[in-house]
Order: structure tokens, then sequence, then C-alpha cells
């Protein structure tokens, strides 16, 4: 009697989700950001005439770079939860030749906790810690030191 109920109820919850009785019970869906993270802080920080180089150190390499508009990059975000797009920024920057015109377009908001944000509110430049510095001051006497001195393989400036 037992086996015979069991396999009756094991048969009935096939079917029933077969036919989409039981939806409720759906996979997790992840929380999906994509795109470049471009923060109010960062296009604060723009100045007309930069130069393309100067762009891509600030806002990182853009998400689009059309071959046929070279003149035109554009910075695109999309977080996507539960499956669905939430929250979609795109900004586009525009250049004559390679300097930066103008840009339009919307940002994520300004982190309150970015470096940024702190030494705006203070009134001055935001200050790295030497962990984050390029470079600094290297003993080559230290056999400790395992930082990698790069040298030039020509001088330019012409003297030692």
């Amino acid at each position: 009697m037992k086996v015979r109920s069991l396999s009756v109820l094991l048969s009935a919850s096939l079917l029933l989700s077969g036919c989409g009785a039981l939806n409720w019970l759906s996979p997790y869906k992840l929380d999906i950001p994509q795109g470049n993270e471009v923060t109010a802080d960062q296009v604060e920080q723009l100045k007309a005439g930069m130069s393309r180089g100067q762009v891509r150190f600030l806002l990182g390499t853009p998400l689009l770079q059309d071959s046929f508009h070279s003149e035109r990059w554009d910075y695109v975000y999309s977080d996507a939860r539960g499956g669905s797009i939430r929250e979609r920024f795109a900004l586009a920057l525009y250049f004559d030749g390679d300097a930066l015109s103008r840009w339009e377009g919307t940002s994520l908001p300004a982190d309150p906790n970015s470096k940024f944000s702190q030494a705006k509110q203070r009134g001055q430049a935001p200050k790295l810690d030497s962990s984050e510095q390029m470079g600094g001051a290297v003993d080559p006497a230290d056999p400790t030191d395992k930082t990698v001195v790069v040298k030039p393989l020509i001088n330019i400036n012409g003297g030692e």
C-alpha cells in the first residue's frame, strides 16, 4: 500500500510539474553588471581638448568604438537583476581629431566613498597611497627589493 501511494504521488508530481503548476519554483538568475562603470566624478574631470589617451586613462577603454565613426566613443553600462535590466547608462564622447570636443549622456552617480568625492568635499586634489602610486623610489643596492626598473633602450634627450 505504501509503495503504491508513493508511486501515485511521484507520478502526480511529475505530471503537475510538466503542466506548469509549480512555476513558483524557478532557477536563480544572476545579477549581471556589464559595460563601463563611468561615475559622475569621472565625467566632471573631462575637459574639452583632452587627448584620446588622457580620456582612455580617465574612463578606461570604451565599450563601443565604431570603425565607421572613429570620432565617437560610447561608454555603456547596464545592470540586469533577476533576468531584467534595471539600470542603463550611456555616455557618448565626440572627438575632433585627437582632441575631445564634447560629450553627452548619463553616468552612474558619484560614489561618496571614492577618493575623488572625499577630496572634492575637502576642496583638494586626491592623494594616492604609496601602494597606489605608479613607480616610486627604487634602491638598486637592496637585494630584497622586488621592484623591476625598466629603462628605455634609446635615450631621446641625448644625455645620460
